[in-house]
């Protein structure tokens, strides 16, 4: 069994009969989604709430119901994933392009798990480079100003070369920082760039990360 599919199923098992479920965007949140698909099938009652189109179209192919964020005081349980994870559960999201949503989805969240495999587990943030959602309106002149801060950002593209958009119709530049000393910091500092609608540093952010490691997972719990 390869990494993100333990930790995927794994964290599938957190969930109750009746329970409204953020769901993730990426491919270790696939695996929970399939374990949802027979939970259902299986009988339990269970409502979805998708971080992104991507999510949806796979959601509705295992007949998960679907109920917009707007239609729901709380979630109960949200399991998404993360490309970078320090030892203090901060962490970097948006590699699929769903920052914006899946930070949306995780405010209403009473609790919150990440699965990943054991690679994103790192020390200090910043390999991965950090995703900034930016208003598509003026995004060149943003794009500059981030340039101008010395924060390296690269406008991301599709595989065929052209401008990756959002669900949400923005665009995306990614910040080749290397290491991220203090994110508490920088994203502050990012918020005050007029422009910026989102960035994917998720502070101190999930109760739960499972990672897949070898032929086990490994439980960190946020204490805090």
């Amino acid at each position: 069994m390869n990494e993100k599919k333990q930790a995927g199923e794994y964290a599938a098992g957190f969930i109750k009969d009746g329970m409204t479920i953020g769901l993730g965007t990426g491919s270790t949140v696939y695996y929970a989604l399939a374990k949802i698909g027979e939970f259902i099938e299986q009988g339990m009652t269970l409502k979805g709430v998708a971080t992104s189109t991507a999510t949806a179209r796979i959601a509705n192919s295992m007949h998960i119901p679907l109920i917009d964020l707007n239609d729901t005081e709380k979630i109960d349980l949200t399991i998404d994933g993360a490309d970078e994870i320090d030892p203090k559960f901060n962490g970097i999201k948006g590699g699929g392009g769903a920052l914006l949503r899946e930070k949306l989805v995780a405010n209403a969240s009473d609790k919150i798990i990440w699965v990943a495999g054991h690679t994103k587990l790192v020390q200090k943030l910043g390999k991965f480079p950090l995703p900034v959602e930016v208003l598509s309106f003026g995004s060149n002149h943003t794009g500059r100003l981030l340039e101008k801060e010395h924060l390296h950002p690269i406008l991301r593209k599709t595989k065929t070369g052209e401008t990756f958009y959002t669900d949400s119709g923005n665009v995306i530049y990614d910040l080749h920082l290397d290491e991220i000393a203090e994110p508490g910091k920088l994203a502050e500092r990012l918020k005050q760039f007029t422009g910026v609608v989102e960035h994917g540093l998720f502070l101190a952010h999930p109760n739960v990360v499972i990672t897949g490691t070898g032929g086990s997972v490994v439980i960190r719990e946020n204490k805090k």
